[in-house]
């Protein structure tokens, strides 16, 4: 791997980041093992950028909703509302009792909005 031969802090042989130097004594490749001396950081400078992933929620879920769901909470289910009697609700649950007790799922209306909980 020549192209890290001549940047500072990477292994020379394998390429690997090498650790911090110490006050004395030379510094040993911890993925080659090979050993090297102090002067192994001198030269150039060198600066790296990092680029992160970015979160793109349209790549993700590259799937197209019916106009009645694409104002939902959450996920939609066949229920039907005590309201209006749309058959369509989306749902959230939440863990507000205990932890031996199960969740709190919370139904969103899709038509008119009305919400309902009910303890599962």
């Amino acid at each position: 791997m020549d192209i890290f031969s001549n940047c500072p802090g990477f292994c020379p042989s394998c390429g690997s980041i090498l650790p911090e130097l110490q006050v004395k004594g030379n510094v040993i490749c911890c993925n080659c093992k090979q050993e090297f001396q102090p002067d192994v950081y001198s030269g150039e400078k060198a600066e790296f950028t990092i680029h992160f992933n970015t979160y793109d929620p349209s790549k993700v879920f590259n799937r197209t909703k019916r106009e009645s769901e694409s104002d939902a909470d959450g996920p939609v289910v066949e229920r039907k509302c005590p309201k209006c009697n749309h058959d369509k609700m989306s749902y959230a649950t939440l863990q507000l009792r205990s932890a031996d007790e199960g969740q709190t799922v919370f139904f969103t209306c899709l038509k008119c909005k009305f919400k309902e909980s009910e303890n599962s």
